[in-house]
Formats: C-alpha cells, sequence, structure tokens
C-alpha cells in the first residue's frame, strides 16, 4: 500500500513537472509594447487617452496589458518617445497641451509633467540626446518650438521659429510633420501654404504649397535656417522621416500620392534626389523607416494599405519591394493614419486606423521587406485613434540595429 501512494506521488510529480515544461514552451514572450492615442468616446471634445499593448515575440500579435490611461488632454493628435525609451510625450490638441509619462519597464504609464502651447500643436520629435523636444503648429502664424528636457522633463520654453515663406510672409502655413536627424544638429519641419493650396475654398497667393523649413541647432536649442531653406515638397506634406544615417529624408505628398526624396547635402541642405518622386497609395498619411534604414514603408489613408519600399543606402533611392502601392497582404482596417515600426528587432510593423478604430499588424520580412499579416489582425483600440508608437522590451532596447 504504501509503495502504491509513492508510485502515485512519483506519477502525479512527473505530470506537473511535463506540464510545466509544456506551459513554459509556449507561454508569450513579450518582445515589444505599442502605445496608441485615441479618443475615450465618440464625440469632438472627448476625453484622450492611450492604449497600452504587448507585442508576441514569436507572431506579432497583440493584446492588451493595462487599462487605458488618460492622454491628459482632449483629441491627442500625436506622440513620441526618448530614445532610452524611459519617456513617452502626447501632443493634445483639444487643450493645447504635451503630456510627458515615465515608461515602467512593464509598459505601463505614468503621466509627470505637462507644458501648455501657445499655439494648436500637431506634431511632435525629440532628438537622439534625448537633450529636446520640438513642437510645431499653429497656421497665423505657424511655429516650430524647442523645449529643453531633463532626465525626460520638459521644461521652459528655450525658443521659438515662425514659419514663412520668402515673398509671401502673409500667407497662412499649415505645418504637418517634425523631424530631428540623430545627430542631433539639424530638425525639419513640413508644412503646407492654405493660401495657394485650399480645396473646396479660395486661394490668394501663386507661391508653391508645399514646403520642408530646415534648421541647425545651436547652443541652447537655437534654431537657424539651413542654407536654401526652405525647400519644395511638392503640394501637400503630410509626414517626414529621416535615415538612421543622416543622410536622406523623405516627405509624403498627399494630394499627389507620391513619396518624395532628398539628399542631405553639407550637413542640413535638402537636394531632390534624381530619380523622384516615387509613387505610393492615395492619400499618404504617414511613413517610417525600418530601424535598420532598409526598408521605407507609407500608410495611405485613403486605400487602407501600406507601400513598401527598399532603400539603396548607396543612393537613397526608394524602390518597391512589393505592391507599393498597396495590395492584398499589405491592406489595413479603415484609414491608416500612423505607422510603426518595432524597434526591437525590426520585425513587425504595425498602423493605427482612425475610422477602423483599431490596429493592423504586419510581420516584416527582414531580407525583403515584404510584409504579411500578424495573427488575429485587427486589432480593436479606442474610438478614432490618431498615433502610434513602439518601444523595445527588456534586453531587446540594447540591441545595434543601425544600417
Amino acid at each position: 500500500m504504501k509503495f502504491s501512494k509513492l508510485r502515485q506521488l512519483f506519477l502525479v510529480s512527473s505530470i506537473g513537472l511535463l506540464v510545466a515544461t509544456f506551459l513554459t514552451a509556449c507561454q508569450i514572450v513579450t518582445i515589444d509594447y505599442v502605445f496608441v492615442a485615441s479618443s475615450a468616446g465618440s464625440g469632438a471634445g472627448s476625453n484622450g487617452q492611450i492604449n497600452i499593448y504587448a507585442g508576441d515575440a514569436a507572431t506579432g500579435a497583440l493584446r492588451v496589458i493595462d487599462p487605458a490611461v488618460s492622454s491628459g488632454g482632449t483629441n491627442p493628435v500625436a506622440m513620441a518617445t526618448t530614445s532610452d525609451y524611459e519617456n513617452l510625450y502626447v501632443v493634445n490638441q483639444g487643450n493645447k497641451s504635451v503630456v510627458h509619462f515615465a515608461i515602467a519597464l512593464s509598459g505601463a504609464l505614468t503621466q509627470k509633467d505637462t507644458v501648455t502651447t501657445s499655439f494648436t500643436p500637431v506634431s511632435i520629435a525629440v532628438n537622439a540626446a534625448d537633450t529636446y523636444l520640438y513642437v510645431v503648429g499653429g497656421t497665423s502664424p505657424a511655429e516650430v518650438a524647442v523645449y529643453p528636457l531633463t532626465s525626460g522633463a520638459i521644461g521652459s520654453l528655450a525658443t521659438s521659429m515662425t514659419l514663412s515663406v520668402p515673398g509671401f510672409a502673409g500667407d497662412t502655413l499649415v505645418p504637418t510633420g517634425v523631424a530631428a536627424l540623430t545627430n542631433n544638429n539639424v530638425v525639419y519641419v513640413t508644412a503646407y501654404d492654405q493660401s495657394a493650396y485650399n480645396p473646396g475654398g479660395s486661394t490668394t497667393s501663386s507661391a508653391n504649397p508645399g514646403w520642408v523649413f530646415g534648421y541647425t541647432v545651436g547652443s541652447g536649442g537655437a534654431l537657424t535656417a539651413a542654407l536654401g531653406s526652405p525647400f519644395k515638397a511638392g503640394i501637400k506634406p503630410s509626414a517626414i522621416v529621416a535615415d538612421p544615417t543622416n543622410s536622406y529624408v523623405y516627405v509624403t505628398d498627399y494630394a499627389q500620392n507620391q513619396l518624395i526624396g532628398y539628399g542631405i547635402q553639407s550637413g542640413s541642405t535638402l537636394d531632390f534626389l534624381i530619380n523622384g518622386p516615387f509613387r505610393t497609395g492615395c492619400q499618404p498619411a504617414a511613413l517610417v523607416i525600418d530601424p535598420r534604414g532598409k526598408f521605407l514603408y507609407v500608410a495611405n489613408s485613403l486605400d487602407s494599405s501600406v507601400s513598401a519600399f527598399a532603400i539603396d543606402l548607396s543612393t537613397g533611392t526608394p524602390s518597391g519591394t512589393a505592391n507599393p502601392t498597396g495590395g492584398s497582404t499589405n491592406t489595413t482596417d479603415t484609414q491608416p493614419v500612423a505607422i510603426t515600426a518595432d524597434p526591437a528587432v525590426g520585425r513587425f510593423l504595425y498602423t493605427a486606423n482612425h475610422l477602423g478604430n483599431s490596429i493592423s499588424g504586419f510581420i516584416l520580412d527582414p531580407t525583403a521587406g515584404t510584409l504579411t499579416l500578424t495573427q488575429a489582425t485587427p486589432y480593436p483600440t479606442g474610438s478614432a485613434p490618431t498615433a502610434l508608437v513602439s518601444i523595445p522590451n527588456g534586453n531587446h532596447s540594447v540591441q545595434s540595429i543601425t544600417p
């Protein structure tokens, strides 16, 4: 009888060990955290919120890991993180605020400080040194403002610069995006001239509609216009990104369904890539370069797709890798307006879909740059998501994945 009980105990222990081993082998491993800004409700004045997701290392599938937190205002429209992935900044247009959150190792967010801008903000960027926050917005006038950062905390306004097209100082400019080079020396701002391009309304100017403003960054965040700035950028530039080597800048033209490429000369001057512009899907609204600097992806808001391009690192030329104007494997939920690539291993891509109230996920082929859908995509968000960012989890944050 005693022997039988010992055998039963051994059998139960063995089964328990096997089950534990199986569960350990099949457990979900988080590779990234994804933060999405959206409205908490359907009304225009609804409070903003940030949804928090974990990305599965094997599949890229997203799951909610924490309750949504308040964005600190209404109508959140843009987000950015510091390069150490310890701080998140959210732009709320409704109360003209930029809100700082600390990011825990678990992905949890804690609201810290807030600044209120003198204009309605539309986009932000943080330099690679995590010393300055750039905020753009306003229309009369349009501005770029510089705030110092100290261990993530936002300081008082350091300086600001008014955007103006030479010879057309009275025109109304609408800023749309901002990007900082990783060398911390230059920042670029996109804007279009509403006095020259105003669908459905009247125009009063003969100026070129689309522009990129370039500024070198000096002591204390002082901005000096780059030689030749502003640079022409089609009709309605909607987003901007710079490659990790500080060699090229790319801008989406929402009105002409195209991608405009520039080479960076003398540190800050922009020259058109000679074989551009490059065709995208309809109404490109956002773009991102993968962490290796090898591939560029454009979110097309009208046809709900992602255009995929491979970048020739010697010339900057983006060439279509697969369905550059969208296709079945590049299809998102309705109206993607923001896009991010996972910074941990550069294997996953996500879009925030404004009318779909969702995130679409893609697996990125690191060799070809082609995309396939992740499991169970799309993933539900709050109402009308407008922005998203992703950060690596744990040791993945120290991997070197530059070109």
